[in-house]
């Protein structure tokens, strides 16, 4: 009886040796998580320099950049970024406060690489993290412009896709904006667009001009998401009901 006394408090410090050690390995479980989360904000086919996907990944919450190796996504092996995440555990019955970690792991950026590919551990790199410049600004989009200067078809005329393409010609736009103009059922629908990081609301401007009546909106918010089909020429001619 009194062996078994004895064996206790060690049998209970080896036990939580390994709940403390679970601890940990939550933590970094959850700090490689947030850097597979970077890999798939970034993810994607659409050729980018190492400046913007370094940029990007620092201004995602909770990241740090520590360096980005690489010239563009479309060049060799694309382009690795160096982040450091955190990620926290807490086991009430051996922990006093809560176990952070900070680790470092490699994201790989490239046509070829795989949806939540699991980030690489590395060591933390040592001196400054890189600086990036601010992102241009996007250009705006003529919204004023465009609506006083599309034509007017009075109600039973026809309308005119040729001088809906010269209209927009002659607004002499930012090379940064795409147009799309289609015409349907004696409808001609436009979209001014730019392009966006596919994470956050699209810039983009429609307009409708039909017999009666010619108008130009920005879509709702929740239309401009990825995915959502409000930044297209098919949401112009045939406009989605507002969300309520």
């Amino acid at each position: 009886m009194r062996r078994i006394l004895l064996l206790a408090p060690l049998l209970l410090l080896a036990s939580g040796c390994g709940l403390t050690q679970s601890s940990r390995s939550e933590a970094t479980d959850a700090a490689r998580e947030a850097a597979r989360t970077v890999g798939e904000r970034l993810y994607g086919q659409r050729p980018r320099t190492a400046e913007e996907v370094g940029r990007a990944a620092s201004q995602m919450d909770g990241v740090e950049v520590l360096r980005v190796t690489g010239t563009s996504t479309h060049e060799g092996d694309g382009v690795d970024v160096v982040v450091r995440t955190s990620g926290s555990a807490y086991n009430s019955w051996v922990d006093l406060e809560e176990v952070t970690v900070r680790s470092c792991f490699t994201v790989r950026v490239s046509p070829r690489s795989r949806w939540r590919e699991d980030p690489q551990d590395v060591d933390c790199p040592e001196g400054p993290a890189p600086v990036f410049a601010p992102p241009p600004e996007p250009p705006g989009l003529p919204t004023e412009e465009l609506r006083a200067k599309l034509p007017r078809v009075p109600a039973g005329g026809r309308v005119d896709e040729t001088e809906v393409r010269r209209t927009l010609a002659a607004l002499d736009l930012d090379p940064r904006v795409r147009t799309e103009v289609e015409a349907d059922g004696g409808r001609v629908g436009v979209l001014l667009s730019v392009q966006g990081d596919h994470f956050d609301p699209q810039d983009c401007l429609l307009a409708r001009v039909v017999p009666g009546a010619t108008e130009v909106w920005v879509p709702p918010r929740i239309q401009r998401m990825p995915g959502e089909g409000g930044c297209s020429v098919a949401n112009a001619l045939d406009p989605a009901p507002a969300p309520h």
